[in-house]
């Protein structure tokens, strides 16, 4: 049933030649980018995958990957757009042996596609040419399709903990000064908000961990391998402060996923595509971090928060200083050197 009424424009006003906006380069870039990185990855895990509902789940993730990569092709071609390198067959091996059990695969479907959601609801409110509007509605909606598979596998298999329940209020409260403790007084106890923030970030870090924990299994790279074991750590460290705050209030925790990494040390993927989707993961942790602090009140929680921010930056910052060496960093679209030009 429709409750808004429909608004009716003269066609003839609408421009159909407007070029692109520097969000819509930007969100279609980083979608293409990540698109043409899950696309090696999602086609390695299907040589391995034996478990049937895993396996549909990850043809159509991969079948998604596809269709966005294919439909931003058009969109910059159409634009004289030069289309991105990202990742390709070169990056990845897909006679490798098993790295990941196939329960891992479940879990990493779902973080991708939160990873995903992040940067299309970021793009919605911000284009306004109308197939880049179309086409980031479509890859929200069957990113949530997709993730509603996800849920369904994981709950039907029993491969998750649920976020904690809680009680259900008696009255309408408000709060009191005690409401911002967090070091000193009376410290109250979390509020729902705060919960769901740490249960999606210690679900998000088990899940990364996992995953650099394989990464330093096999990258070739010297610098970068002790960059993932340092990444490793920090990961830890985090989700064990994360866990001893949900524990401290009598809440149960999603469960670490290293046991889904196998033994095998030979790589699956270039240093490249794991050195840049690292260097993502740990963009969208701090990503988390923000929405976190934005609903947190105490100020020990705002605290941890912080620190891991910092912990997760100065990951990001380093692994962004070898991609650069190693001229692995692709320029994202970039405005105009002003300066550059009027001095030629």
């Amino acid at each position: 049933m429709r409750t808004i009424k429909p608004i009716k424009l003269n066609s003839n006003k609408i421009n159909t030649t407007e070029k692109l906006t520097s969000a819509e380069m930007g969100k279609l870039w980083a979608t293409y980018m990540g698109n043409s990185m899950g696309k090696c990855i999602l086609s390695y895990y299907l040589q391995h995958v034996e478990d049937e509902d895993i396996k549909t789940l990850l043809e159509n993730a991969l079948k998604l990957s596809e269709e966005f990569m294919k439909t931003i092709k058009e969109i910059f071609t159409k634009e004289n757009f030069p289309i991105p390198k990202g990742f390709s067959q070169e990056d990845v091996n897909l006679g490798a042996p098993p790295l990941f059990q196939d329960e891992f695969y479940v879990h990493y479907l779902k973080y991708v596609a939160k990873a995903g959601m992040s940067i299309y609801n970021v793009a919605i409110p911000l284009v306004f040419r109308k197939d880049v509007k179309e086409f980031f509605r479509y890859c929200m909606d069957s990113t949530m399709d997709l993730l509603d598979q996800i849920k369904e596998i994981l709950m039907k298999k029993g491969l998750i903990i649920k976020p904690p329940v809680i009680p259900v209020p008696e009255k309408v409260e408000f709060v009191h000064q005690d409401f911002l403790n967090g070091f000193f007084g009376h410290v109250r106890p979390m509020h729902a908000l705060e919960i769901a923030h740490f249960y999606d970030v210690i679900e998000n870090n088990m899940t990364s961990k996992a995953l650099i924990m394989a990464f330093a299994q096999v990258v070739k790279d010297e610098k970068i391998r002790k960059l993932f074991e340092r990444g490793k750590d920090i990961t830890k460290t985090n989700t064990e402060n994360y866990i001893q705050k949900l524990h401290n209030e009598d809440l149960p925790t999603p469960s670490f996923l290293d046991d889904l990494v196998t033994t095998s040390t030979f790589s699956p993927f270039s240093d490249k595509l794991m050195l840049f989707h690292k260097m993502d993961m740990f963009t969208m942790k701090i990503r988390s971090f923000g929405n976190s602090v934005a609903v947190n009140g105490r100020h020990d929680i705002g605290l941890l928060y912080t620190k891991s921010m910092m912990r997760n930056a100065a990951f990001v910052q380093e692994a962004a200083k070898i991609m650069i060496e190693k001229g692995w960093f692709e320029q994202p679209p970039k405005a105009a050197e002003r300066e550059k030009i009027s001095s030629d």
